[in-house]
C-alpha cells in the first residue's frame, strides 16, 4: 500500500510542475487591459501613457527578476524609457528578450504590441527562480513605431549600443513582435513573394521563427529547440535580410552590432490585418495560442545550451 502512495504523491508533485509551468489566459487578459487601456494612446507624443506602462512593467519585473532597472535617454528634450529586468545574474553570456510597448498612432496596439510585452511579463513569472545556464535579460523597448523606426532613436538601438560598448557577452536575442493573432481560414496567411504560400500554406495558423541567413549559432539552435516543444504550430522562415518584413522589428539593431538574433511573429500585415489600424483590440487575440508561444519561449530558454 504504501508502494502505491508513493507512486501517487509522485504522480501529484510531477504533474503539478507541470501545470505550474502553464500560463494563465486570465493572467494574460489581465495584463493587456492594463498595458492598452491607457488614458490617451501609448505613442511618442503621449509621455505620460508611455511612462504609466513602463512603470506598470517595472513594477511587474521586480516581483520576479534578480535586478530591475529603466534605461533612459533623451530624444528631443523628452525622456524615453527601456524597462529591463535580468535573471540568472551570476552566468556570463547573456540571452536579450525584448518587445517594444509603444504603438503607432492613436490605436490600441493589442496585437502590436501588447502581446509581446505580456509575452515578457508572463516570461519573468516562469522564470522566477528558476536554474539557469544563461544570464537573460529582458526588456521592454520604447520607440519602435515610426517615426523612430530605423532610427538610432529606438529603445533596441540604445540598448543594443550599450550591449557592444560595454563588451557583454551576447550569445543572442529574439524578441516577440505580435504574437496573437491566429486565423485558420483559407488564404488567412499572405506572404512577401507569392510563391511563398506553396511552401508554408495559406493558413494563418502558426507561430514563426524569423532569420536571416547567416544566422548565427544562437538563432539556429534557437530555433530548432523551439520547434521541438511542438506545443504550438511553428514554421521557420529564414530569407535574405533585405526581403521585406525580415527585419521590421528591434531585432534589426542587434544585427547592425554582429549579434545573433531572430524574431517570433505572427507575421504583423501579412496576416493581421488590424496592423496599424483601431481594429487591432483584445478582442481579436487567440489568448490561448498566445500562452503556448509564450510557453514553448520559456521551455526553449531552460534547455539551450
Amino acid at each position: 500500500m504504501r508502494k502505491y502512495t508513493l507512486i501517487l504523491i509522485l504522480i501529484t508533485l510531477f504533474t503539478s510542475g507541470l501545470r505550474a509551468n502553464k500560463i494563465d489566459t486570465l493572467s494574460i487578459r489581465k495584463h493587456l487591459n492594463n498595458i492598452v487601456n491607457t488614458e490617451k494612446p501609448r505613442n511618442h507624443r503621449n509621455i505620460e501613457s508611455l511612462n504609466y506602462v513602463a512603470d506598470y512593467i517595472f513594477k511587474d519585473f521586480t516581483k520576479y527578476a534578480d535586478s530591475v532597472y529603466y534605461q533612459s535617454y533623451i530624444i528631443n528634450n523628452i525622456e524615453y524609457k527601456n524597462v529591463v529586468c535580468v535573471f540568472g545574474i551570476q552566468n556570463t553570456k547573456t540571452i536579450v528578450v525584448g518587445a517594444h510597448y509603444d504603438v503607432c498612432g492613436n490605436q490600441d496596439g493589442a496585437d502590436d504590441n501588447a502581446s509581446g510585452v505580456v509575452g515578457l511579463l508572463e516570461l519573468a513569472k516562469l522564470l522566477k527562480d528558476k536554474p539557469l545556464k544563461h544570464r537573460i535579460e529582458m526588456v521592454a523597448y520604447t520607440l519602435e513605431e515610426p517615426p523612430y523606426f530605423r532610427t538610432k532613436s529606438m529603445g533596441s538601438y540604445i540598448h543594443a549600443k550599450s550591449l557592444y560598448e560595454n563588451k557583454t557577452d551576447v550569445y543572442g536575442m529574439f524578441c516577440l513582435e505580435m504574437i496573437g493573432y491566429f486565423d485558420d481560414t483559407k488564404k488567412s496567411q499572405d506572404y512577401p513573394i507569392g510563391f511563398l504560400s506553396l511552401i508554408y500554406g495559406n493558413k494563418g495558423n502558426y507561430i514563426t521563427l524569423v532569420n536571416k541567413f547567416s544566422k548565427g549559432k544562437f538563432s539556429r539552435k534557437f530555433s530548432k529547440k523551439f520547434k521541438r516543444n511542438k506545443l504550438i504550430k511553428t514554421k521557420k522562415f529564414v530569407a535574405p535580410a533585405k526581403l521585406p518584413g525580415i527585419d521590421f522589428s528591434d531585432h534589426l539593431n542587434y544585427w547592425k552590432f554582429g549579434f545573433s538574433g531572430l524574431m517570433i511573429t505572427d507575421t504583423a500585415f501579412y496576416r493581421n490585418k488590424n496592423y496599424h489600424e483601431d481594429t487591432d483590440t483584445i478582442e481579436t487575440l487567440d489568448l490561448l495560442r498566445m500562452s503556448k508561444v509564450i510557453e514553448s519561449v520559456y521551455n526553449t530558454l531552460i534547455v539551450l545550451k
